[in-house]
């Protein structure tokens, strides 16, 4: 009889949503021939500010085959169509960056050149009119499924407000019923072999744990990956100094809205995000320009109803590691990097670097080529996202230091040619799978006030006036299916209302 090999072992160091979140893609594919344990201690704490993602997390649960009206039941969520961004132009300006398509293309064009063309025109209304999301978040709407009015109309697509401390539990609770070991208790030692590789975990408590494969999921600290293989760091600060957060819950507010809020302030901006039990809030600030007590003020003052718990500061350094997998250990989640949740990336960096590690996975060998591809496709990743963040801090009109540092400082390249390409003729390119579609860069583009000089000259085929009414028929369409939605607040009541949390 053939003899089986011994299973691959696999250790996660770290719950919280990094943890969880790797542990329960493990438990749903990773079913034979490997053992894996998650090693985490109740007395750690996770930063669990995360709780605004992006539509890319609808792929993870289907992939887990998670029911979305029990998930978000457990976790508390609400549904997410886009971000609103409040005075990050100028104080009084908003736009929407919805989720899904603005307009319809047509032809060999995008949609954004017989907006730009109409707008050289006169003729173009605000870009949420021409976008389903938007039309439907600032009317406190939603919807699932194709839309009901108009063929053409498109998707709807939403992503979630939700719990991340709840969300980190639902998956524990999926991962130990498929066979995911968790060890409670700290890591008190980490041993290496002659080569460098993580060989052992010791714990506090005297058990000794060794794999083939450690996830380094222990946040900031950087356990495994930093602290005992000691990676480095690309420190971007001089792009983006915000380097604080304070975060408080607060009472759920009245306007029960199916979007995010990211309101800029005098050094940085405060998010918004609404849950079915209470609101999360947050400052983002830089230290240089805000002192911690001022920030706090500034937080609490900006409330919707009143706090629930003491305001929570968070330092960050904004990067990421030179090598998000280094020999045996790979970092997923804050101990691979932090870029402030200005787009909701937070939770959808974890999502991708398991993504990206299943598609890489290493048996016993781990193989260099494997863990250079690992890499590259990481830092890709991260640097793409931290321009689009830039974006938003660059292309301002405000007057406070702040501000004006962010919109006097040095672009990266990268950025900074995606800009001129589109000031030029309004062009835009996505390179490769980078996160940011061209849609969402034309929506932020446009929204921060940066225009193009001319537009494609393709888009002067259509005459002006069934140009205008093209648009005024986009308008309308979307008006009248977002006219027949129920409220945001009733389709939760109605499809996954969570039981109202014990209180003491």
């Amino acid at each position: 009889m053939t003899q089986q090999p011994a299973p691959i072992r696999i250790v996660i160091v770290g719950g919280g949503t990094a943890g969880w979140m790797t542990a329960a893609t493990f438990a749903r594919f990773l079913e034979v021939g490997f053992e894996i344990d998650l090693v985490e201690s109740d007395e750690i704490g996770t930063v669990g500010v995360g709780e605004a993602t992006i539509p890319q997390i609808r792929l993870f649960n289907d992939a887990l085959g998670l029911d979305e009206d029990a998930f978000l039941r457990a976790t508390q969520g609400t549904y997410k169509l886009g971000i609103e961004f409040v005075d990050w132009l100028r104080p009084g300006h908003r736009y929407m960056h919805a989720f899904g398509d603005v307009g319809r293309d047509v032809g060999l064009l995008p949609f954004h050149q017989y907006w730009l063309r109409a707008k050289a025109l006169g003729t173009a209304k605000d870009l949420a009119a021409y976008s389903l999301n938007a039309q439907a978040a600032t009317a406190d709407r939603m919807q699932r499924g194709p839309a009901r009015t108009a063929r053409v109309l498109p998707d709807m697509p939403s992503a979630y407000h939700f719990d991340a401390g709840l969300y980190a539990r639902y998956l524990r609770r999926y991962s130990e019923t498929r066979g995911i070991n968790r060890i409670e208790g700290k890591v008190a030692r980490v041993e290496q072999g002659a080569g460098g590789d993580v060989s052992a975990l010791v714990l506090e408590n005297g058990t000794t744990l060794s794999a083939d494969l450690y996830i380094d999921c222990t946040g900031f600290r950087g356990l495994l990956i930093e602290q005992t293989l000691k990676t480095g760091y690309d420190d971007w600060t001089h792009w983006l100094p915000a380097n604080r957060a304070i975060a408080v819950p607060s009472e759920r507010s009245a306007a029960f809205t199916p979007y995010t809020r990211s309101t800029a302030k005098a050094a940085g901006w405060q998010w918004r995000i609404p849950l079915q039990h209470r609101t999360g809030n947050g400052l983002v600030y830089s230290s240089q320009y805000l002192s911690d007590d001022e920030a706090t003020a500034t937080l609490l003052a900006g409330l919707d109803g009143e706090a629930l718990a003491d305001p929570r500061p968070i330092q960050f350094t904004t990067g990421k590691r030179r090598k998000m997998w280094n020999r045996n250990v790979v970092a997923i989640g804050l101990s691979g990097g932090f870029l402030e949740p200005l787009e909701s990336t937070s939770i959808h960096l974890i999502q991708s670097a398991i993504a990206r590690l299943m598609k890489l996975l290493p048996g016993r060998t781990v193989a260099e080529a494997d863990r250079v591809e690992f890499n590259r496709q990481s830092d890709f990743e991260y640097e793409r996202i931290r321009d689009f963040i830039i974006l938003h801090y660059h292309a301002n009109d405000r007057h406070e230091p702040f501000w004006k540092m962010c919109r006097e400082q040095a672009l990266p390249e990268t950025l900074s040619a995606k800009i001129a390409l589109w000031q030029g003729n309004g062009h835009i390119t996505r390179e490769h799978e980078e996160l940011f579609t061209e849609v969402g860069w034309f929506q932020v583009l446009a929204g921060q006030g940066v225009m193009p000089a001319g537009y494609h000259p393709l888009a002067d085929a259509i005459p002006a006036t069934d140009l205008a009414e093209f648009l005024d028929t986009i308008d309308q369409l979307n008006a009248r299916e977002v006219a027949q939605m129920p409220s945001h607040a009733d389709f939760i009541a109605r499809h996954c209302a969570a039981p109202k949390p014990v209180t003491a």
